[in-house]
């Protein structure tokens, strides 16, 4: 017998403090604490059906995946199953309204949503910081989009210490965000073996540790002081100083595109004609700027006139899980 219920929807988020470096594959424990901020214009909606089956079933965007393309969601199943000791196994039917693999944040959404419908489908009443680590699990970034707004992930030494938490939900901020689209394909180098070659070659990366805790602690007082040019200033060293850690990798290796930094260029310009807006960038070639309502449709046009080949999506701060 097949049991509905509900759908899960998670939004994607940005790292504003990037996560980059697992100490611990298995559990996705990450080096560094991150800090990031919840959007509301990329989503995945994920809705589980308990199988009359021994295996697990996955649709994306309604087409069923063979064993290799749904290889890391059936370990993640598997995981859970372990974790709380049941034998179900499920239909998984989910809906991405993000580009996959394109430094959009599709993992973290994705894996978000499943393990809010698991919760729910299987009536496990977790709180949120469980939900949390839960996500975790599947996809580090996921933790963080259990919740809406600005949100840190504490990274922790074992399952049960490492989840994120909320910084403020609903952030009373004139912050804007607009996403360019460069490239909707998947990127070549997966985020996993990104992290893994820059952890074990990059000669930078203990700074890098040391520069995330100093960086935390200072946009968290840029936030609560709503101070969005002392966030964006943040947010991009942090963005730059991450994508430091591939170029001095062995072998090294870069998610830019031609127009990612074309875009890094115009968005200097930008600043020099005194209109605010920072960039951030996660593992792939899109760029995601800051802007203030007043400054975004001032960005979007200059942007547009200078490269027809981009789109630009606006997004605003999202929330955190939802049921639909």
């Amino acid at each position: 017998m097949k049991t509905l219920v509900r759908t899960a929807r998670a939004f994607t988020n940005i790292a504003l403090i990037k996560y980059w470096g697992k100490k611990d594959q298995t559990l996705k424990l990450p080096w560094t604490n991150s800090l990031s901020l919840t959007l509301d214009r990329f989503y995945t909606d994920t809705k589980l059906t308990v199988a009359d089956n021994d295996h697990d079933t996955v649709y994306l965007n309604h087409k069923l995946l063979d064993e290799t393309q749904n290889k890391r969601i059936l370990k993640y199943l598997d995981t859970v199953r372990k974790f709380y000791s049941f034998d179900d196994h499920f239909i998984v039917d989910t809906v991405n309204h993000v580009p996959t693999s394109a430094g959009f944040a599709s993992s973290a959404s994705g894996f978000a949503a499943l393990a809010a419908a698991i919760n729910e489908t299987k009536q496990l009443n977790l709180n949120k910081k469980e939900l949390s680590i839960l996500a975790r699990n599947g996809s580090g970034s996921a933790s963080r989009s259990i919740y809406g707004g600005f949100v840190e992930w504490i990274a922790g030494d074992n399952n049960e210490t490492s989840f994120a938490t909320p910084i403020d939900e609903n952030p009373q901020i004139d912050l804007t965000l607009l996403s360019v689209v460069i490239n909707k394909g998947s990127k070549k180098i997966s985020s996993t073996v990104g992290m893994e070659n820059s952890v074990k070659t990059s000669p930078f990366y203990p700074n890098w540790v040391t520069l995330v805790a100093s960086e935390i602690k200072e946009i968290k007082q840029a936030i609560a002081k709503k101070d969005i040019q002392r966030i964006g200033e943040i947010a991009e060293h942090n963005a730059m100083s991450m994508h430091a850690l591939t170029l001095s990798a062995n072998p090294s290796f870069t998610y830019f595109e031609p127009e990612t930094i074309r875009i890094f260029q115009i968005i200097q310009e930008l600043r020099q004609k005194g209109i605010l807006a920072y960039a951030t960038i996660d593992a792939g070639p899109n760029v995601k700027i800051i802007c203030t309502n007043e400054s975004i449709t001032k960005v979007q046009k200059y942007i547009e006139e200078q490269l027809s080949n981009v789109s630009c999506v606006v997004a605003n701060i999202g929330s955190g899980i939802q049921y639909i």
